[in-house]
């Protein structure tokens, strides 16, 4: 990758800048208080956590669709704790989960402080799998929003990551060419292999994981992108 050649970088916004996991479980938290839910979170947060991971695969592969996505990702965890959920219930806190979700903003440290530094020489750009009306809000209220030139998501182009429709589709409304722009984000498959298909650079963002031999640039700071770009 030549620094040089590079113009603008693209974003996953999920796991990537905003810390889905610390901002689910206050969530969580929140509408167990509110449901008068007796479980403990610790516990359901141990199941829902892979659980959600699988979900998301299969909605990201069109396996299902959102409404399923947002139904059995809880109802399968209900079942495998053993508790007594009705689907009102379920609906019910889906629903608010999504709602509430926004309202917490919990950055991966350095965020502000590494965009605020890359802005001034790259135009800065997101791609995400997650729902439009979700996104915008987590952005807007987190501080990130005034830091990117566009948001694309699947919703609006009607594809997830990593078809190359929704990255060909970011890179025409970002105006910049594939070669001159990098993808940096958690999900090996949806973000970097998604990316380098599309001849796009990528960087790999591993916060939870230890850095491995790989043929893939891999960071677990993000403050590590400086001294990449």
């Amino acid at each position: 990758m030549n620094k040089s050649q590079i113009k603008a970088l693209f974003f996953d916004l999920d796991h990537t800048l905003w810390d889905f996991e610390a901002n689910s479980a206050l969530a969580f938290k929140s509408l167990f208080e509110e449901y008068e839910i007796p479980l403990d979170l610790h516990q359901f947060l141990t199941v829902y956590i892979p659980n959600n991971n699988v979900y998301w695969k299969k909605y990201r592969e069109g396996k299902i669709d959102k409404e399923t996505l947002r139904f059995e990702r809880l109802k399968t965890v209900f079942d495998i704790l053993n508790y007594p959920a009705t689907n009102t219930l379920i609906d019910d806190l889906a629903d608010a989960y999504i709602q509430t979700l926004p309202e917490y903003n919990i950055l991966f440290e350095g965020a502000i402080e590494i965009l605020t530094a890359l802005k001034q020489h790259y135009a800065l750009h997101v791609i995400t799998n997650g729902f439009q009306d979700v996104q915008y809000f987590k952005m807007k209220n987190s501080g990130l929003l005034p830091f990117f030139e566009t948001i694309t998501d699947s919703s609006s182009v009607g594809v997830k990551k990593p078809d190359p429709k929704i990255f060909r589709y970011a890179l025409k409304v970002g105006q910049v060419a594939s070669d001159e722009a990098v993808m940096i984000g958690d999900n090996l498959e949806a973000d970097i292999e998604g990316a380098l298909a599309t001849g796009m650079h990528a960087i790999h963002f591993m916060p939870l994981e230890k850095k491995h031999p790989s043929h893939y640039i891999e960071i677990d700071k993000l403050q590590e992108l400086k001294f990449l770009l």
